[in-house]
């Protein structure tokens, strides 16, 4: 190790350091916030026009300015039915008539961006790279892969967002994580799993390979078929400590065909619903309960977040790689389905013209 490692004990505290490094774009990201001005239509509701219409002007120029301001104003007067109204919230106004199918635009967004596997992929992307025979080492180099296309992609979907618009971003994205899913089941379905004698006989010294006689040469055609068999040879104790090592050395399957449908996931996902969700949570809801209804749509999306990734080790090791990855690929389809026919695209549309289509309508 380097001597300036070493100083900074790098291989004592990498945890330490690994967790300890994330406060710096969370200070920055604190400090940034203070640049970032107030919404207009806020201003407006708490009587600081001026302040406003300051803030319009610079993104519209002056005439521009006024007009959207007496936009802003017609939209928040009490009108007979009471939408636009200044008037505090209850959660309840979220389910009435006239919220029904803004919200389930809303929901859907919301759930179907955590129901395809995201965060699964994300947290367990060793493992599942792990499960495709390539090793350890491998399969973390290949995690760094994930995070970076992440990247790369959700920068390329902020260039296009307002060129292509939300819709069809969204389309085209949803599609492609449907396409990937369905290229991972199958590539985790057409695997084999067979150990023959060699391949015994190069394992650990603390597996005791007697014990694995009675699957030598026994091809197995799924991965819980085969943690089953040597689950029972070995243990469960025994199965866990070399998993890794005991898949790599009898699983027969293409890992490129895992880490294209990965790779591709994830881009397909940061160019589309990852990014573009919090742009339509803005955009569709009324300005008098927006806050209200993005905070319930992101507490919906955070518990399909929690329940997506508890049930990702229980479904590899019942349902298998093949049957998880195919269910998130029947949800984006499912997804897909319901965005194509409820989202309008809101693209190059006020606030008050997307109320008036989805609300007052």
């Amino acid at each position: 190790q380097s001597s300036w490692a070493v100083a900074l004990h790098l291989g004592e505290w990498n945890w330490r350091w690994m967790l300890g490094l994330e406060t710096l774009p969370a200070v920055l990201y604190f400090f940034c916030l203070y640049l970032v001005p107030e919404s207009p239509r806020w201003l407006i509701m708490n009587n600081r026009e001026d302040e406003a219409h300051d803030i319009l002007c610079k993104v519209s120029g002056s005439e521009q300015a006024g007009k959207e301001i007496e936009v802003i104003r017609a939209s928040l007067r009490p009108s007979d039915s009471g939408v636009g109204a200044i008037q505090q919230s209850a959660l309840g106004e979220l389910f009435r008539k006239p919220m029904r199918l803004v919200l389930a635009i809303g929901l859907t967004v919301a759930i179907l961006q955590q129901i395809t596997g995201i965060n699964s992929v994300f947290f367990y992307a060793p493992m599942i790279f792990e499960q495709s025979g390539i090793g350890t080492n491998a399969s973390f180099m290949q995690a760094i892969l994930v995070g970076l296309t992440n990247l790369i992609f959700t920068v390329i979907a902020m260039t296009l967002i307002d060129k292509l618009g939300r819709k069809p971003i969204l389309i085209f994205g949803v599609t492609g994580i449907a396409v990937f899913m369905f290229l991972l089941s199958y590539g985790f379905d057409a695997a084999t799993y067979t150990l023959s004698g060699d391949s015994i006989s190069q394992l650990s010294v603390g597996i005791d390979q007697a014990l694995l006689q009675q699957v030598r040469d026994v091809t197995f055609h799924s991965d819980v078929e085969f943690r089953q068999a040597i689950e029972q040879a070995l243990g469960k104790g025994n199965l866990q400590n070399y998993e890794s090592e005991l898949i790599t050395a009898a699983i027969s399957m293409n890992p490129t065909l895992i880490l294209v449908g990965i790779l591709g996931f994830v881009a397909s996902f940061a160019i589309s619903i990852g990014p573009v969700m919090w742009v339509l949570f803005a955009e569709l809801f009324p300005n008098r309960i927006r806050g209200l209804a993005i905070s319930f749509v992101g507490l919906v999306n955070s518990g399909v977040s929690f329940l997506v990734q508890l049930v990702f080790p229980w479904q590899l090791a019942n349902i298998g790689n093949a049957g998880t990855f195919f269910i998130y690929g029947v949800f984006a389809v499912i997804g897909l389905l319901i965005i194509a026919k409820l989202l309008p695209e809101t693209k190059g549309r006020s606030l008050e013209e997307i109320e008036e289509l989805l609300v007052r309508a």
